[in-house]
């Protein structure tokens, strides 16, 4: 019911970020869309309409974001919202759940590694702390607007792979 544009979400709207195991495909992409907007439309919590968001990036990194502001969303909504992406993930042929891999730029390629791997990478200088990685662990949108989503791996938590 309350689904809004991505765009119109306040700075203070809470925020998860799914990242794809691969690049979709138009169709797939389209129809990870289209199921999401459904289920967003219906999403409540303690039977309040959520007024929610999503945005799709690179073919790959699904946003939602939630306006907290006339209702928040509970654990129980949240919950909904994680077995809908594993519902997804088994309909399409996606992982999107797993927060452990690191997700980086090598030039316009986008890669995905698992955190030890990087750690590898950056101990044998494939990687450095100006590799763009992806923060999928930021929890508003508004950091996403200032720019903290996309940043050299010196400036997030991935930093800790060159110490």
């Amino acid at each position: 019911m309350p689904l809004t544009s991505f765009e119109e979400l306040p700075g203070s709207a809470r925020l998860w970020i799914f990242a794809a195991d691969h690049e979709l495909s138009h169709p797939d992409s389209n129809r990870l869309l289209a199921e999401i907007d459904r289920f967003l439309m219906e999403w409540t919590a303690h039977r309040s309409h959520l007024t929610a968001g999503r945005d799709w990036k690179f073919k790959r990194f699904l946003f939602i974001g939630v306006d907290e502001s006339a209702a928040g969303a509970s654990g129980c909504s949240v919950d909904a919202l994680v077995h809908e992406i594993q519902r997804l993930e088994k309909v399409i042929g996606v992982t999107l759940a797993d927060r452990g891999p690191v997700l980086f730029r090598r030039g316009e390629a986008i890669e995905r590694v698992s955190r030890v791997r990087f750690a590898d990478l950056a101990g044998v200088g494939d990687v450095s702390p100006e590799t763009h990685v992806f923060d999928n662990t930021l929890t508003t949108v508004g950091d996403v607007r200032a720019g903290r989503w996309e940043i050299p791996a010196r400036e997030a938590w991935h930093g800790q792979a060159f110490f």
